[in-house]
């Protein structure tokens, strides 16, 4: 095969190890967008598509700064908007010139959505052999339960991790973090850059297949293999591990600390620390074998002695002694503490409308290189229509103000001209 022509330096910065790749977004909500913004924060040109006058149905979701949404604020920055009506014939034209000018066609419809919409993926591949379809849906392309509907709540339930989450003596609970989207978007992004790994190489194009349960079930783990090892399900532990001991929230003089002594080089500095060198020859406790089995009679003990300091105190003592700890966060006290801080991580975004909005950065950095990282606001609702129609398919200005007109699309009031 022919080496492909290295394209013309550009005189602009490159935008982040993904630029030059564009990414046609037709998903809505979560798990696509999360795997988007991913692309996007990595350097990649992304067309997010919207519905005519509602857009992405997080953009109705409380609380709002200015009439946008949080929800939507956090997961579409670095992307372009089109706002454009599939349901017309015109719509589903312009969707399929978008798709063949695209690398990557990302879509989270349930399946044979997209072959309604004349956007199939051997339609797409005879018309771009090497484009790179990749199609999330609650539980794949194939089997008995394709075509039922499924959201992240649906998705931890099914998965089992609902099963392992909460007390032993309460109701399964559903993961504060909505885990089921967010680990499919993270999977997505990975089958993404894996296919364009695989088209530099071979030419060649995919169509991925992701479902959200699978995705969800492979980030199991270790505790899946329990099971399958043992043929027992774990069951729900609270705030501590299922092997390891000590390990979770532990109570002090005033609130709450967590200890992660996982290693045994960690167990033993926390003995010294606590200064009950006993512990460490104690036969009961000296493997993680023997505190794990011995666990009832080892958290006993180290909740008695957590209870005699404050959780300042503790910290002091165990920073000393280079034990993991930590206090418990909540959201305010995670997003302005100390590390995030010092590592820029929560950035500044100067949007149209909602004015300066802070937002969760990306944790990927790359030593000596895009430094300033990627930070473009989110899309107001067809802010980009205009520019990407006409400088990607060459439409004209009274082309596209006839399509406005007969409301096939839709662009911003406050799009640039």
């Amino acid at each position: 095969m022919t080496e492909a022509t290295p394209p013309a330096p550009s005189s602009r910065p490159r935008r982040g190890p993904l630029d030059g790749v564009r990414v046609l977004d037709l998903s809505r909500v979560l798990a696509g967008p999360f795997c988007s913004l991913i692309l996007a924060d990595l350097g990649a040109e992304v067309i997010k598509i919207e519905e005519i006058g509602t857009g992405d149905q997080t953009r109705t979701i409380p609380p709002f700064v200015n009439g946008e949404s949080h929800y939507f604020l956090a997961i579409n920055r670095n992307k372009s908007s089109v706002a454009l009506d599939a349901r017309t014939e015109q719509g589903r034209e312009l969707l399929l010139k978008l798709a063949v000018q695209c690398d990557v066609v990302l879509e989270n419809f349930r399946p044979g959505v997209m072959e309604r919409l004349g956007l199939g993926y051997d339609k797409l591949k005879a018309l771009k052999p090497d484009i790179i379809v990749c199609s999330i849906s609650g539980f794949g392309a194939k089997g008995a339960m394709r075509d039922k509907p499924s959201f992240d709540l649906v998705t931890q339930a099914l998965s089992g991790a609902m099963s392992i989450n909460g007390y032993p003596d309460g109701t399964p609970t559903k993961l504060g973090l909505p885990l089921g989207d967010i680990g499919g978007g993270l999977w997505a992004a990975l089958g993404v850059m894996a296919a364009l790994n695989e088209k530099h190489a071979t030419g060649e194009g995919s169509h991925i297949d992701l479902s959200l349960l699978e995705g969800l079930m492979g980030l199991l783990g270790y505790l899946a293999e329990i099971y399958l090892v043992t043929g027992e399900s774990p069951g729900r532990m609270g705030n501590s591990h299922h092997n390891i001991v000590p390990y979770g929230l532990m109570p002090v003089k005033d609130g709450h600390i967590v200890l992660a002594l996982h290693v045994g080089e960690f167990w033993r500095k926390f003995c010294r620390a606590i200064e009950r060198n006993d512990l460490i020859g104690d036969e009961r406790f000296r493997t993680v074998k023997d505190r794990y089995k011995n666990r009832d009679e080892l958290e006993r003990q180290i909740i008695e002695i957590m209870l005699t300091k404050t959780a300042a105190e503790w910290q002091a003592i165990l920073d000393a002694a280079d034990v993991p700890h930590a206090p418990v966060n909540d959201m305010g006290q995670a997003v302005n503490q100390a590390i995030v801080r010092e590592r820029g991580f929560v950035k500044e975004v100067n949007h149209p409308t909602a004015g300066k909005v802070r937002v969760i950065g990306s944790p990927l950095r790359f030593e000596g290189k895009y430094e300033a990282g990627r930070l473009e606001p989110p899309p107001l609702l067809g802010e980009h229509t205009r520019a990407v129609l006409g400088g990607l398919l060459g439409l004209s200005d009274d082309e596209i103000k006839s399509l406005i007109n007969q409301k096939v699309i839709a662009e911003s009031p406050n799009a640039a001209r």
